[in-house]
């Protein structure tokens, strides 16, 4: 049992040497003048199709569920006669 712990020792100080060594390129001066752009667009779609198609869904689900809640309470509203 004491020999596997210099071996985990050294297994977690090489994931995390390794880890610090990478290298990502930093996009966000990209992303800020993406969205800082006058042109028009509100902010919540200037990312692009996916933006819109994420508003899209989220205001039918919006739409058909306010929809679907006023039905329901009116159904509750006015229940049925019993013969």
């Amino acid at each position: 049992m004491l020999r596997s712990l210099p071996v985990l020792r050294q297994i977690a100080q090489r994931t995390i040497s390794t880890a610090s060594r990478r290298h990502f390129e930093n996009k966000v001066p990209e992303k800020q003048k993406l969205f800082q752009e006058d042109n028009g667009i509100p902010v919540h779609l200037k990312g692009g199709v996916g933006d819109a198609l994420l508003y899209r869904a989220t205001m039918i689900l919006t739409v058909g569920g306010t929809a679907y809640a006023i039905y329901q309470l009116a159904m509750a509203s006015f229940p049925k006669k019993q013969a």
